[in-house]
């Protein structure tokens, strides 16, 4: 009887040891860590700001395992403690690993200024890029009207130096990239018809109008090294930088030109995507997508030697292949000579849009924007648009995607993988029920964990 007592004893333990086994290495990365990727479980979802519109506008992880995320605020109470009007400020909020708040401080003078990029510098710091109407507190060199306004801060959230850039006109500082020489690279929109003759001049000597893609090389103190123009005589609008391996640059957006520096407008808006040299000289310029809108929001490394941009398209011809509805959100990937190597239609029947990329640490990808479908790829919907969330694989199919929100309008506009494996989702809502537990007036900056 004690024999049987024995082994029946011996068996439990072999499969309880078995099965935990079985846990542990199940619960292991693709790359053999014991943190797992993460599978589109919504850990948290948690609103931040004040009576009036607070919204994110991109995310950054950080060295410490962390991150920042950067936005605007018009508030002076509730989370906002450091504001003393109802203009809009840079508003910058760094968390720690465990997705508590360090600290958050606002930036920006007496008149609306608006936070757009920000990355971690290779100091620990802090780059913030967006645009300005002020020429006080913060902000210097206001040249009138908006202008690029660029912060670099140090890692607890102090101004180092800033600096602003523009003419006369209405000048939006949209991407930020700290580049391999330690310098920066900005790009935004150039409001050539205020920008005193600059941006009219083109290799073909032809007259560029609306607003160009206006890119300013910098060094590693904010000085001008060289600024250049490009685009055509109808809208140009650059919304995302990356450098390289050459050590040049690609910079994506929308076009509807079809002149000047646009060689082969392919209808409407296109995605417009440029390399340039380390001098600002354009190397090649492409424009993909079909005869109606498509436009390009944020480019990364495949890591391959090659690159993903994320956009939208309402097409369904030349370049787009699949169109599933009103628009969908339209991955293409290109070669470093602008070959387009595959594209894909993700979305479902209503409006489906992106608005940042960014690489995973098991090779694939993270996409935000936002969703009004409820059908194909898209599982779920709670009124108007849903903040949306997709994680793609190298070849760009859906491993998994989330939608989040209210009965009211709800963005991401950022996105991004800690080292941990959790995954932070950025944006704005306008929500208080469903998927949002508060409001806190108007429109409240929202952050989404995903584990």
């Amino acid at each position: 009887m004690n024999q049987k007592r024995h082994l029946f004893l011996y068996l439990f333990v072999l499969i309880t040891v078995l099965s935990c086994k079985n846990d542990y290495d199940n619960s292991k990365g693709n790359d053999g860590s014991n943190n797992p990727s993460a599978s589109g479980i919504i850990n948290s979802i948690k609103t931040f700001g004040g009576t009036k519109n607070d919204s994110a506008q991109e995310v950054v992880s950080t060295s410490d395992g962390g991150y920042a995320v950067l936005g605007f605020t018009q508030s002076m109470n509730g989370d906002i403690t450091d504001k003393q009007n109802e203009s809009f400020d840079f508003w910058i909020l760094k968390f720690n690993e465990e997705n508590e708040v360090e600290w958050s401080k606002t930036f920006g003078g007496s008149a609306d200024d608006k936070g757009s990029d920000i990355i971690q510098t290779t100091d620990g710091g802090y780059a913030i890029l967006g645009s300005s109407f002020s020429n006080d507190e913060d902000v210097s060199g206001n040249h009138g009207q908006n202008d690029y306004w660029l912060a670099k801060l140090d890692a607890s959230g102090n101004i180092s130096w800033q600096k602003s850039f523009g003419y006369q006109g209405a000048d939006y500082g949209i991407s930020v990239i700290q580049t391999s020489n330690s310098g920066y690279l900005i790009t935004g929109v150039l409001d050539v018809t205020a920008s005193n003759g600059e941006g009219n001049t083109s290799k073909n000597s032809n007259k560029h109008a609306g607003g160009d893609y206006w890119a300013v090389k910098l060094d590693a103190s904010g000085t001008i090294e060289w600024s250049k123009y490009y685009g055509g005589l109808f809208t140009d609008t650059p919304e995302s930088i990356v450098e390289t391996e050459d050590n040049e640059f690609i910079i994506v957006g929308g076009s509807d030109s079809m002149d000047t520096d646009i060689s082969s407008n392919i209808g409407s808006y296109d995605f417009w995507v440029i390399k340039i040299s380390a001098t600002g000289a354009i190397v090649w310029e492409k424009s993909f997508g079909g005869d109606e809108i498509d436009e390009a929001w944020s480019i990364t490394k495949s890591g391959d030697g090659n690159f993903i941009i994320a956009g939208d398209t309402r097409s369904n011809d030349v370049d787009v292949s699949n169109n599933l509805g009103a628009a969908d959100l339209w991955l293409i990937k290109i070669s470093t000579n602008g070959e387009l190597l595959w594209e894909k239609s993700i979305g479902g029947t209503s409006f489906d849009v992106a608005r940042d990329i960014s690489p995973t640490q098991d090779g694939g990808f993270l996409v935000a924007g936002s969703s009004r479908s409820n059908d194909i790829d898209v599982s779920e919907n709670k009124g108007q648009n849903d903040a949306w969330a997709v994680k793609i694989d190298s070849n760009g199919t859906i491993e998994w995607e989330k939608a989040v929100g209210g009965t009211n309008i709800d963005f991401a506009y950022g996105i991004v993988e800690l080292n941990n494996k959790k995954v932070i989702v950025v944006g704005d809502t306008t929500s208080n029920d469903e998927d949002i537990i508060e409001n806190k007036g108007f429109t409240d900056l929202l952050i989404i964990n995903i584990k």
